[in-house]
């Protein structure tokens, strides 16, 4: 009698469990269908949003003030509006520049203590090389980099975005996008207060950054580790030359310093997976001091050490590299790491996002209502295409550039890295045409697949001299078949037509000069 009585009780509430959990459902999902459609009646009457931003970095801020300044009602809504401390994202090429001033935003590299680059010094088993951006009548901008603290760089960026009065830029983690039958409606946050809230706009931007929690829910692409850059700031102390990028082609892979503000240096390197020392316990600070300072020229070791010896805080960040995709949902679009990631060694992947920002503002403007979620599909596609000759270039010069500085006992390897060096210290066109490339001062895919064979044939004239003998031979075809193992993924990968068809880069071009007039 008593267990037939427990039994009708556990059948009892287990009914009233999943009568309730139906009942909260629907009712949630009335309730969101609700707060949409009544968004969408406050859109067409004038009121509501039209652009929810996740994410307030660099390119959600610049982002944000652009659609504003075309009178769109923007809500970028930001993890974390403290000042971020990173160690990337400290230089901005002289194309990247360029496009920020297209934004209107180019004052926001002014009053940060930001330092002036020309260019690099590369070292090589004690040879040294100062290469700069070329003066180039076609580049209509000045051919100079600048390096700065990140942080201080995005808290302009948000104070200029916060100071136009449709822009709502406001603390709170988004927790998951709104989705209704294929189509992002808005998005679910936790705001300042640690309330559960929701915000409604017809085009939703994910540009959250390289660990962005809502990227797979809108893509199905993954990130692949490369590396790891490691780093820290040798504080009170300039540089020799402080307007070049120190590059040493140290082993197993490349050393950097360069000047971050008046009295700060950053010191970083990049290390492989497998063995790295562990910070917390000194291992890190220990095999910086005895495996790789030696291997920097002394003019600079002072300096490199000194952060060291001052106990800066040492951090390790991987470097990842992942492929744009689309995403087949419609009423979103991803921007920035989130969306597509490169090497860092070429330090361009904000100029790849001011770019995407220009082309995706221009493809907007036309559009009186986002709430078409056919035509932002089509500006979504056409946007993919357009990006291609600046993305691809980036991309496919940054992970071809990083294979070329990794140190090998392979007698092919190690002679395209002293090619490159070569190539890139020669002089002439090819400093010239490297650095414009590397400054994104020339975005054009078939200039950077011209000087890549350039670097790859000036190597096998090495190889081969001062004859050619059978060993020699064997090796220079190892290094074409290593050079196009560098190319030719990056390619494909990016897509051949896409990159090369002439029709593309006239597109990108008239993007380019349509955002001039702006």
């Amino acid at each position: 009698m008593y267990r037939a009585f427990t039994h009708v009780c556990l059948w009892t509430l287990l009914v009233f469990v999943v009568t309730w959990t139906v009942f909260y459902v629907n009712n949630r999902r009335k309730k969101v269908t609700k707060l949409a459609d009544v968004a969408t009646e406050e859109r067409e009457d004038g009121g509501g949003t039209d652009v929810i931003i996740v994410g307030a970095g660099v390119g959600g801020s610049a982002l944000a003030y652009a659609l504003a300044k075309d009178g769109r009602r923007v809500h970028v809504i930001e993890r974390d509006m403290r000042e971020p401390v990173r160690m990337m994202g400290e230089f901005m090429q002289p194309g990247g520049r360029l496009l920020l001033s297209k934004l209107g935003l180019q004052d926001c590299l002014e009053g940060i203590d930001e330092q002036l680059a020309t260019g690099l010094a590369v070292y090589k088993d004690g040879q040294k090389a100062l290469v700069s951006f070329p003066e180039d009548n076609d580049f209509p901008y000045e051919p100079t980099a600048r390096t700065f603290y990140n942080g201080r760089f995005v808290q302009k960026l948000r104070q200029k975005a916060s100071s136009l009065p449709n822009v709502r830029l406001e603390e709170g983690t988004v927790k998951s996008l709104i989705e209704e039958k294929g189509v992002i409606k808005g998005v679910t946050y936790k705001n300042s207060s640690g309330e559960e809230a929701t915000a409604f706009a017809p085009l939703t931007v994910v540009c959250d950054g390289c660990y962005s929690n809502l990227r797979r829910s809108v893509n199905d692409n993954n990130a692949e580790v490369l590396s790891y850059q490691v780093s820290y700031i040798s504080k009170n102390c300039q540089l020799e030359d402080p307007d070049k990028l120190k590059l040493i082609m140290s082993k197993p892979s490349f050393t950097m310093l360069y000047q971050i503000s008046s009295t700060d240096v950053r010191c970083g390197m990049e290390i492989f997976p497998g063995n790295i020392p562990s910070i917390s316990n000194g291992e890190m600070a220990a095999y910086l001091k005895n495996t790789m300072a030696p291997q920097v020229p002394p003019e600079l070791r002072k300096i490199f050490l000194k952060g060291i010896d001052d106990g800066a805080q040492i951090k390790a960040m991987p470097t990842k590299r992942m492929e744009a995709t689309l995403s087949e949902k419609q009423g979103v679009i991803v921007l920035g790491d989130a969306f597509n990631m490169r090497h860092p060694a070429i330090a361009s992947g904000m100029m790849v996002l001011l770019s995407d920002i220009l082309i995706l503002r221009r493809l907007l403007q036309p559009l009186q209502n986002l709430g078409d979620a056919k035509k932002i599909s089509e500006v979504i596609k056409s946007f993919y295409i357009i990006r291609k000759p600046m993305s691809a270039t980036v991309n496919t010069l940054g992970n071809a550039f990083s294979q070329v500085l990794i140190a090998s006992t392979d007698e092919a390897k190690e002679a395209m890295r002293q090619g490159c060096f070569d190539y890139l210290s020669s002089g002439g066109f090819r400093t010239s045409g490297m650095m414009a490339l590397l400054g994104g001062m020339n975005p054009r895919p078939l200039s950077l697949i011209f000087h890549l064979c350039g670097i790859t044939l000036s190597s096998i004239g090495q190889l081969l001299s001062p004859f050619p003998s059978p060993l020699r031979i064997w090796h220079s075809l190892r290094l074409f078949g290593l050079s196009m193992k560098m190319l030719v993924p990056h390619l494909k990968a990016e897509g051949v037509s896409q990159m090369l068809y002439p029709a593309y880069a006239a597109a990108y071009r008239k993007s380019y000069m349509a955002a001039t007039a702006l």
